[in-house]
């Protein structure tokens, strides 16, 4: 299927994802909004790909929301009562914000590559994938303040569980941009390449040992951690033991150690497809 605002290929387990609007900065159209979480899902729930890779073409990975979006997107409720067209401008933020929950909610892990900027709705999406890498080039900046709003779709429940809460306070405040040297000091980004090219080449060697691994055991690392993030020592505790008991998989622990016995690649079983409807 074809895409406007990025292309999609898969190859040897890496959905490989790659926004395809540089003379626009890869800023996020209306068609963004529906395209990518489509993409996404149909990734996760066909099991079409092991792990999934963003990256974008041109100078900046993105400038964030387009203008168009506030424009033509719907965001303004066809109606002068204003408790009326709040409750619509609600939900039409909560459909924003699922797009990006789609990265995080994707059985496989989400790893983006990213050069130039990472501008609003930019660092929304970041935050949302599981790790995040930089050429020396990149910064990354909450620009909603410096545009008179308040970010909504998702950096807030986001940036302070992936950086310390005083530098998420930091760059929300100032809208300030934080170089790649930066972004890596504060665990931002996992790791920071010499340029472009390197970044590409870096990412997708790791996610080539991601996909190289049990599938189940990989997405089973995915929930767990996401779990724990949003819950207690105890409880993640208890739901790690529940999962073991139901979905951990003898026979991938016994391919793993036959495999390296004799010298060769793990075969693993993918993950099964999700049907949508009974």
């Amino acid at each position: 299927m074809g895409y406007e605002c990025f292309t999609l290929d898969i190859a040897d387990g890496v959905a490989y994802l790659r926004f395809c609007r540089p003379d626009k900065f890869n800023s996020f159209i209306p068609a963004f909004w529906r395209e990518l979480p489509e993409a996404v899902n149909e990734i996760s729930e066909g099991a079409g790909a092991r792990v999934i890779v963003l990256s974008a073409e041109g100078k900046h990975f993105t400038a964030g929301m387009d203008i168009s979006v506030f424009m033509e997107g719907g965001l303004k409720a066809p109606t002068e009562n204003r408790q009326v067209a709040a409750e619509h401008f609600r939900h039409t933020v909560k459909a924003l914000q699922d797009t990006f929950s789609a990265l995080e909610n994707a059985r496989q892990p989400v790893l983006a590559a990213i050069q130039g900027g990472a501008v609003g709705a930019g660092v929304d999406l970041a935050t949302a994938c599981d790790c995040r890498y930089a050429s020396e080039d990149a910064f990354f900046c909450v620009q909603e303040t410096a545009v008179g709003m308040t970010a909504d779709v998702g950096t807030f429940p986001r940036l302070a569980k992936v950086i310390p809460e005083g530098w998420a306070r930091q760059m929300a405040y100032t809208a300030e941009r934080v170089p790649a040297a930066k972004a890596k000091e504060i665990g931002l980004v996992n790791e920071v390449f010499d340029s472009h090219d390197a970044l590409l080449d870096g990412v997708m060697d790791i996610a080539r040992k991601i996909a190289a691994h049990s599938p189940l055991a990989v997405a089973g690392c995915k929930r767990l951690i996401n779990y724990a993030r949003d819950h207690s020592t105890a409880d993640t505790l208890d739901y790690i033991a529940l999962w073991n008991a139901a979905m951990l998989r003898g026979e991938d622990i016994m391919e793993s150690y036959i495999a390296k016995s004799e010298k060769r690649e793990a075969r693993f079983d993918d993950l099964t497809a999700i049907k949508k409807s009974l």
